[in-house]
Parts: C-alpha cells; sequence; structure tokens
C-alpha cells in the first residue's frame, strides 16, 4: 500500500453506483430507444435518452432479474424513470 492510495478516490464498483444513484440521483423523465433479448424473449439491456438542462443524453444498462420480470416497462417508446448524478449527468440509470 503506497502513502497516497488512502487518499486516492476509488471507483465505484456496478452495484455501489447503482445503490448511490438510487439514494443520491435526480429524477428525469426518459424514453427507451431500444432492447437487446435473450434467446428465450427476456429483455437483457436497455437503450434511453433523457434531457438534463437543454443537454440530451444516450446510455444503456443491463436489466436485474427484478426488472426483466417487468418487460412491459421497457419496450421502445416507453416512458423510464432515469435517475442520474448531478454533478455528472451522463452517469445515470433506469430504476
Amino acid at each position: 500500500m503506497g502513502f497516497w492510495d488512502p487518499f486516492r478516490r476509488r471507483k465505484d464498483d456496478e452495484s455501489s453506483r447503482i445503490a448511490r444513484l438510487l439514494l443520491t440521483g435526480r429524477i428525469v423523465e426518459g424514453r427507451v430507444l431500444d432492447v437487446l433479448e435473450d434467446a428465450a424473449g427476456n429483455i437483457t439491456q436497455v437503450f434511453y435518452s433523457y434531457n438534463v438542462s437543454g443537454v440530451d443524453y444516450e446510455s444503456s444498462q443491463s436489466l436485474s432479474p427484478e426488472q426483466q420480470r417487468l418487460r412491459s416497462r421497457y419496450i421502445p417508446g416507453a416512458r423510464v424513470t432515469i435517475r442520474y448524478d448531478a454533478r455528472q449527468p451522463p452517469n445515470s440509470i433506469v430504476v
């Protein structure tokens, strides 16, 4: 362990990032652009867009098993709730 290690900003792992955004992220409405499905027809990934302060963002997210059960929420064109980091608006998740 180096001297500067305790002072370095550590990157969040994906589960920590999601938990932080669910707790502190700002809410905005987005729209599903497209989805990826597995061989069984389950939606596994969603591509979405949203707007923050006049800037359009596009992102994608792998869906959790809980989200996959709510298939009808994620059809292309559907409105979805997005939580994003106010300091880094490209950092977002679909709720």
